[in-house]
């Protein structure tokens, strides 16, 4: 679902609890089982060569045996044993190094203890927890299904010690900076991020809901910790709050999140989920100037996220906005701002009389395009109605881009261009065209 690019936001993003019968004197519990089985089905896996074989050993001694966070991390990232296999084999550097880090992990269970503890006196409506540590095949540091937090400990416990040096470079590059925030040292603060979202409701339907949603797990838990993320959103957040909050303001009331949340550096500031920052200043704003702090806390907590209004009433309160802010006229303002296609090479969009002999298709844009980005779907008539077979790449300038198309006679052809998929250079999401033509 996500790329390793997202890997810190994965993990911190939609995590519920559960309670678990084992360990009710205590009210939460970690399971690690997972770790241990994977570990013993990997040494086994070196007994032999023969790859069926190690498919059966790994099927048997490890997904077998699976806890159901395990099953349910396969079901939400889509792993099967091949995966796991094909991983295992190609990265053994990177296995041999991260081994010793995902049993470390085992110690965090005693650490929690008394943060939650402090958490409960802050929140006494707490409800309690569980959270699994499995072993994914590098796809996602953490996900969740239903009531279940899903931990991949092969990412989430990575440090610069580890061996990263068969991963694709572009991989590489990531992990580098990732792995040198030393993410397992704030693994207590990461589970207190998480055990507040397992108290909100409601997902944000819009950039500003979504943002103040992560915004409050963020702010509780320093509250609970007394740290913030080592992130580097946190500390541009800081130095350029009101830049940020300028250009926030311009775009909250969106439904796409791509400048502000689970993105890389590749958005307007170069700094990945600045949202998580914009949501943090405006939940501290608002806990400082309460009389109430308890109260305070309780409200952001339990504020219904899927509510637009009821969050934006919230927004208002905080005073975060002292101007205030106009929505209609904000969404008017950045839907001006959205590239265009302008036309499209060959025949025009709609067109009944196209040559079937034409290989080539050109889209023209308003504006520059990020050449790192494109995404086209399906239209209404599904893949039969699909021509496009690949891209040939965009101009120079970055306002056009071509793509092999494939067509037949008397036949009707469509397809969406993405607004998500394609963003201008400057940042902003194009607006989406459904193209639909059908040959002579």
């Amino acid at each position: 679902m996500k790329t390793l690019t997202r890997l810190f936001t994965l993990i911190l993003i939609n995590f519920v609890f559960i309670t678990n019968s084992k360990a009710q004197n205590k009210q939460q519990t970690i399971v690690y089982t997972d770790i241990d089985n994977f570990w013993i089905a990997f040494d086994s896996l070196q007994t032999t060569t023969d790859s069926l074989k190690q498919l059966n050993i790994l099927q048997q001694l490890y997904v077998d045996k699976g806890t159901p966070g395990l099953k349910a991390f396969m079901e939400t990232k889509g792993y099967t044993t091949e995966a796991w296999l094909a991983c295992i084999r190609s990265y053994p550097k990177y296995w041999a190094s991260i081994r010793p880090k995902t049993l470390k992990i085992k110690a965090v269970n005693q650490e929690l203890d008394p943060y939650i503890a402090k958490f409960k006196k802050m929140y006494p409506v707490f409800k309690p927890a569980n959270i699994y540590f499995t072993i994914g095949a590098m796809r996602s540091g953490g996900t969740t299904q239903d009531d279940k937090v899903l931990i991949g400990a092969e990412l989430a416990t990575g440090d610069p010690e580890v061996n990263i040096s068969e991963l694709p470079t572009n991989t590489q590059n990531w992990l580098k900076t990732y792995f040198g925030t030393y993410p397992f040292k704030d693994v207590v603060l990461l589970n207190m991020h998480e055990f507040v979202h397992t108290q909100q409701k409601g997902r944000g339907n819009t950039l500003l809901t979504q943002t103040i949603l992560e915004g409050t797990a963020d702010f509780v838990a320093e509250l609970i910790t007394g740290k913030v993320p080592a992130m580097a959103y946190m500390s541009y957040g800081k130095q350029n709050e009101m830049e940020l909050k300028k250009k926030f303001k311009e775009e909250m009331f969106l439904d796409s999140y791509g400048n502000w949340l689970y993105n890389g550096a590749s958005n307007n500031f170069g700094v990945a989920d600045l949202g998580y920052y914009m949501g943090y200043a405006i939940c501290k704003s608002y806990y400082q100037q309460a009389k109430d702090k308890k109260a305070a806390i309780k409200e952001m907590i339990e504020l219904d996220y899927a509510n637009d209004e009821t969050v934006e009433k919230f927004l208002a309160k905080t005073g975060y906005f002292k101007e205030g802010f106009n929505k209609p006229e904000i969404l008017k303002s950045y839907e001006s701002k959205k590239p265009i296609v302008t036309h499209l090479g060959a025949f025009a969009n709609g067109d009944n009389n196209v040559d079937a002999s034409l290989t080539e298709i050109t889209f023209y844009f308003s504006k520059p395009m990020d050449k790192n980005r494109m995404s086209i779907n399906l239209g209404e008539g599904g893949e039969k109605s699909y021509p496009i077979k690949k891209s040939l790449g965009y101009a120079e300038d970055g306002k056009s881009i071509k793509f092999l198309i494939e067509l037949k006679p008397n036949q009707t052809y469509n397809f969406v261009i993405t607004g998500r998929g394609f963003r201008s250079t400057d940042g902003y999401p194009l607006a989406e065209l459904p193209v639909n033509f059908k040959t002579k």
